[in-house]
């Protein structure tokens, strides 16, 4: 117990001590003075997550059909206001996209890509209703270890973001993030409108290639940063570097499952050995009708020769 206790109390005086280089411009701000109400609304996504198909069992699923046009695109102008805000406000502040360190002071364009890192933070929480809208509509198969370690760990870690680097490097994955959101939210809401539309969604494969070459990105860049000692917390960029090799496996095996395993053909029923199309006892004809072999012994070699001809 003295362990336990130990580890608790260097835990608490750890991040009290982490405090005191937190980002003081961010501290007032909805969600940020303490992790508690981040962490309360993470735990309640995974409760639910647990209890509500749990609900649905028995009950009809719900369609939603207007809702998720709503929410869709209203997720589509969301991100593009914060890629928007994020490109402008990094490009009025001259930042570098090699290397480019945590201003903390007042300045207009610093608090602007505070403000829209802290939306991007936001909407990352908002995004859990993805699920909420999967288990209501009885879509459970959508709901992949994938799916929720994406959404349950975005909204999470980023509140460290803020917390501690609400600007400098932590722009260039943000602004590139929601750039994305816009493409694949602005797929969902389309495909909302029912088969009509979701004929001419050929792209859905394409946005998760996308996806997979934004975490190559990062770690590029990351790995560039840190090559040159860019002044920005080296724990920030380690962690990325990790954080990001965890959606390249994991989105990497998702995109195999999906669009490159072939499935297992069947071999029982059409044995190699046979090339005539015959098969137990069954012959398929030209216009796709199926009529028995017969199952008699041949009278003399003359009619076999005849049959033959004639399954030929």
């Amino acid at each position: 117990m003295e362990i336990i206790q130990h580890i608790i109390n260097d835990t608490v005086h750890f991040y009290k001590w982490s405090l005191t280089i937190a980002d003081k411009r961010v501290e007032k701000w909805p969600l940020m003075d303490s992790p508690l109400p981040t962490l309360a609304i993470s735990s309640s996504y995974l409760l639910f997550l647990w209890l509500g198909p749990k609900y649905m069992q028995g009950r009809e699923a719900f369609q939603l059909r207007k809702t998720l046009i709503i929410y869709n695109f209203s997720m589509v102008i969301l991100n593009f206001f914060i890629f928007k805000e994020l490109f402008l406000a990094a490009r009025a502040a001259n930042y570098s996209y090699i290397c480019q360190p945590v201003d903390y002071s007042d300045d207009p364009n610093e608090v602007r890509v505070a403000a829209a890192l802290w939306w991007y933070f936001i909407s990352k929480g908002v995004e859990y209703l993805d699920t909420v809208f999967f288990i209501l509509r009885k879509k459970f198969n959508q709901i992949s270890f994938l799916h929720v370690y994406h959404h349950c760990t975005m909204f999470t870690l980023w509140w460290i973001g803020i917390k501690w680097v609400a600007g400098g490097q932590s722009f260039f994955g943000a602004h590139m993030n929601a750039a994305i959101h816009v493409l694949m939210y602005l797929y969902y809401g389309l495909a909302a409108f029912g088969p009509k539309i979701q004929k001419f969604l050929w792209w859905k494969k394409y946005l998760t290639i996308i996806q997979m070459v934004q975490f190559h990105v990062t770690i590029g860049h990351t790995a560039l940063s840190l090559y040159s000692d860019c002044p920005f917390p080296k724990w920030m960029h380690w962690c990325l570097i990790g954080y990001a090799l965890t959606f390249i496996i994991l989105f990497g095996n998702f995109y195999y499952q999906t669009y490159r395993r072939q499935p297992r053909r069947d071999t029982s029923s059409k044995p190699r050995a046979l090339h005539n199309g015959a098969s137990n006892g069954a012959l398929t004809s030209s216009n796709g009708n199926t009529a028995k072999l017969e199952e008699k012994p041949a009278e003399s070699g003359r009619r076999r020769r005849k049959g033959r001809a004639k399954r030929d």
